[in-house]
């Protein structure tokens, strides 16, 4: 009876309370949370930011996480986001209760720190925040990143006529991220006032999105966009063959009507119907949905066209942006050949296909595969790329950039070319890679410039200007500039427009 009465009297008492110097606990809006220390930086991993985007709440906007008593475990990373298995080696999912995010710091205590929101790139259809293990960053330069996971494909980018959101899920999942940060940024030893955004690919697409959602007003104060199709369309064939040209951004009511006929050849008449679908159901049709789609109140205006919110910029791309994609191509397809390439070149750019031919030739040393490459990169990321840094620099200060460091060590299986300075290349110098992905490691050259790039991108988050005494200068860009600072083994000014043929491609549409 003794032993009953005690176990009653203890379920009333107040959850044991956390003591305030152990540095590896954590107190935040929604409870406690024990991190890991790993030597000179602290983890803590799987945290949710919002509810399991699950049943009722699919296809809506997120909403607060619960509140939990004790203290959760934050040693494990939260589970990816459904994805079908990538090219590059990372498993399926089918998880829907995905919304978590993950806080390195530097375990060192002190000042509060700048916060650095990354966004993983990933097509809008593949990736997580898990992937990307930033301990060198926060340490070497004294920052607090969290990487975060955010819905993707038919989850994220859903639309249906009537359906607030529609299209835009994913990004709002990255502004309630965004607004964790801002409550609970402190409790890590981070500054909730001075927090950069920051991702590549999809990610750099996303920060555009946000650049220009009303809501994301005031939830970060810098941006670094890294490789990212924000501003141009993509010529065709560039992202798969037979594919048309294509705008990085889609108007919702495509995006709807496009839901509507999905939803009806799954026997669906209406979203709730499409609700209580098991996500499996939904992977067949999950990449119809592989983008971003604006005019919902969560994205009223084309990004491409229109930026709602002024911070100080860093932008830029790679060198040979698209070997990567193209190497994937011609591992599930065959290589170009010739008369491929001419063909490629009139249905990206009909009438200007001539033009283009004899600025890119074909040369029996140079496979057409790498050739039509250097087409799309230039076309579609360097010389869009510069332009609208250039527009940043009217209004913001900006600093603008090519990793341009062609012994990269790639992630895919050898091509019939050299990848070179290729997409994705630059995140291996910011971040180790865990959760599948290929994770090669890096000469002691290739190390000199990780630590470089690491220290311009945390003097940016620190202050908005990426320079640091022993770096080579990197000059605020002006509007009518076109040379970027070239992220090389020697860190030196480059001439894009001449790199990239820009003054061929601003003369042609498509």
């Amino acid at each position: 009876m003794v032993k009953i009465l005690a176990l009653a009297l203890a379920a009333l008492l107040p959850a044991p309370v956390v003591a305030v110097d152990d540095p590896l606990v954590v107190r935040i809006e929604q409870g406690a949370v024990r991190g890991v220390k790993k030597g000179e930086y602290r983890e803590f991993n799987g945290i949710p930011y919002a509810a399991p985007p699950v049943g009722a709440l699919r296809w809506r906007s997120p909403q607060p996480a619960a509140a939990w008593t004790g203290v959760r475990a934050g040693s494990t990373i939260g589970p990816r986001c459904a994805q079908a298995e990538s090219a590059t080696g990372t498993p399926p999912s089918t998880e829907e209760d995905c919304l978590y995010l993950n806080v390195t710091t530097p375990a060192k205590t002190g000042p509060r720190k700048p916060v650095m929101v990354w966004l993983h790139g990933g097509g809008f259809v593949e990736g997580s925040g898990g992937e990307y293990d930033p301990h060198r960053l926060a340490v070497r330069g004294e920052v607090v990143v969290v990487t975060i996971n955010y819905r993707l494909g038919i989850f994220g980018n859903f639309g249906y006529p009537g359906l607030e959101g529609s299209g835009a899920f994913g990004i709002e999942d990255q502004q309630a991220a965004l607004r964790w940060v801002r409550q609970n940024a402190a409790a890590f030893g981070g500054d909730p006032g001075n927090v950069t955004l920051f991702g590549q690919s999809a990610g750099g697409q996303s920060v555009c999105a946000q650049l220009a959602a009303p809501a994301a007003a005031g939830l970060f104060h810098r941006a670094i966009i890294q490789s990212s199709l924000c501003t141009s369309p993509i010529p065709a064939n560039a992202l798969a063959p037979g594919l048309p040209s294509v705008s990085p951004w889609e108007a919702v009511a495509s995006v709807a009507a496009r839901g509507r006929s999905v939803a009806t050849d799954l026997g669906c008449a209406t979203v709730d119907c499409l609700r209580l679908k098991l996500a499996p159901d939904l992977m067949p049709v999950f990449g119809h949905f592989a983008g971003l789609a604006y005019g919902s109140s969560t994205l009223p205006e084309n990004p491409a066209e229109s930026r709602a919110h002024d911070v100080p910029m860093l932008s830029g791309t790679t060198r040979d942006e698209m070997t990567y994609v193209q190497g994937m191509i011609d591992q599930a397809t065959q290589p170009l050949t010739s008369r491929q390439y001419r063909d490629y070149l009139v249905k990206a750019f009909g009438e200007d296909a001539g033009r283009v031919a004899r600025r890119y030739p074909l040369s029996s040393k140079v496979p057409p595969s790498r050739t039509w490459a250097s087409v799309t990169t230039d076309s579609a990321f360097a010389c869009p790329t510069l332009k609208r840094n250039q527009a940043f620099a009217r209004h913001v200060p900006t600093y603008a950039y090519e990793f341009a460091d062609r012994t990269a060590p790639p992630t895919l299986p050898p091509a019939t070319y050299p990848y070179g300075a290729y997409h994705s290349a630059d995140a291996l110098y910011l971040f180790a890679l865990r959760g599948g992905v290929a994770n090669p490691p890096l000469t002691s050259t290739q190390r000199r410039l990780s630590d470089a790039m690491i220290d311009y991108w945390s003097a940016f988050a620190r202050t908005g200007n990426p320079n640091m005494p022993d770096l080579p200068h990197w000059p605020r860009l002006h509007p009518t500039d076109v040379v970027a600072q070239s992220l090389a083994p020697t860190i030196q000014r480059t001439n894009l427009s001449r790199a990239h043929n820009c003054d061929l491609w601003s003369t042609i549409e498509f």
